[in-house]
């Protein structure tokens, strides 16, 4: 094991990927170090959304700076990533969600993101397998979808080819003032950074990160069926709201031609079991705006856990209480969307370079004023 790198990351998934490959371009030694594999943990559980999202001003923010550093990287992915610039379609049932679809315009608008409002006939000729009735939706067609594991995989090679050092199957007992403790290994380093997801409080105590289990359902191969990541108006409030359990419509054409389906969320710390009273709810969700989605046969359900914070936006940057340690973590469900964005907001931050998006409300440092507040 490299005994003096520049930077340690912990964690390979898609986060850590990123990060270990934005410092490795920055020419730095980096040493990546996961308990299992790359590729492993949330990132391997997750949808693979690459999504524009406007839940708060900062989400709007990191989500379209990172998806613009999706589009740059796309045509240097290798074909496994199974990149689909498909777009997204957010579903309007009523009217009262159509004006909440025209404001979501606006401000995509005044943020450079590209996107379109569909009449109820366009939603039909988009989607043929959408309920007829339906008020409207918007077009955002610069979204697209990964498959999660082979994307952190092609982000570490690129952090490998920049001479980033991966190590798997080493499980981290403890961060220290610019060192990392491995068993019998402690390594000494310029720089640590937190990023393994749900499991970062572990290694640094007080970061309030929790696990949030999610349900997914993929399906057999439907090629043509669904053309667009679909999502109802409500996934916001279902995704950002910290209720014990919630569900939303969301549905994903994959490359493969199979239909990936979500959501469901659920506060119930580690139990990682199967609990099919959600995946009813969150498959009669799924019917209810594409009812033939019934003649498709579902081949396997799985639950994978997301990092959720208690103000829905991710730590980004130093915690100041352990000197040479830094935070990527928090990411909730758009882990995938925002790890190019994370990854150079912390090389950025660390070089001492002002960031292509402001900082400041990713800070960890807003979490510990907060503590010493009450």
């Amino acid at each position: 094991m490299s005994r003096y790198p520049d930077a340690v990351v912990i964690g390979a998934g898609i986060v850590g990927a990123a990060c270990a490959e934005a410092l490795a371009r920055d020419g730095m030694q980096v040493l990546v170090l996961d308990e299992s594999f790359a590729g492993s943990g949330t990132t391997a559980a997750g949808m693979g959304h690459l999504v524009v999202m406007d839940d708060t001003p900062p989400q709007l923010a990191l989500t379209a700076y990172s998806a613009r550093l999706w589009a740059s990287l796309a045509p240097e992915l290798p074909r496994n990533v199974e990149h689909e610039p498909c777009g997204t379609l957010w579903v309007a049932e009523d009217e009262e969600q159509l004006g909440a679809v025209h404001e979501k315009k606006r401000v995509y608008a005044a943020h450079g993101v590209a996107a379109e409002v569909l009449s109820p006939a366009q939603v039909s000729a988009a989607e043929p397998h959408l309920r007829p009735g339906l008020a409207g939706a918007l077009r955002v067609p610069g979204d697209g979808v990964i498959y999660p594991p082979n994307g952190a995989r092609a982000l570490m090679q690129r952090a490998i080819e920049h001479g980033a050092e991966l190590r798997e199957g080493v499980r981290v007992d403890a961060i220290g003032a610019r060192e990392v403790v491995a068993g019998s290994e402690r390594v000494s380093c310029d720089c640590v950074i937190n990023a393994a997801g749900a499991h970062a409080p572990r290694l640094t105590p007080g970061i309030p990160i929790v696990p949030r289990k999610g349900h997914l359902v993929i399906t057999d191969r439907y090629p043509g069926f669904c053309r667009h990541q679909l999502v109802e108006l409500g996934y916001l409030a279902s995704a950002h709201t910290m209720t014990t359990e919630s569900v939303a419509f969301n549905v994903q054409p994959r490359a493969t031609g199979q239909l990936l389906i979500g959501s469901s969320r659920e506060l119930v710390g580690w139990d990682s079991s199967i609990n099919r009273a959600i995946v009813r709810r969150m498959l009669d969700r799924a019917l209810d705006f594409m009812p033939t989605l019934s003649v498709t046969s579902a081949i396997r359900t799985w639950t994978g856990f997301r990092p959720a914070t208690p103000d829905k936006l991710p730590l980004i940057g130093a915690w100041e209480d352990t000197p040479g340690l830094w935070i990527a973590a928090g990411h909730e469900g758009l882990g995938i969307t925002t790890s190019l964005g994370t990854g150079q907001l912390i090389a950025d931050l660390i070089a001492g370079r002002e960031p292509a998006i402001d900082a400041a409300p990713f800070a960890p440092s807003r979490i510990l004023a907060g503590a010493s507040a009450h």
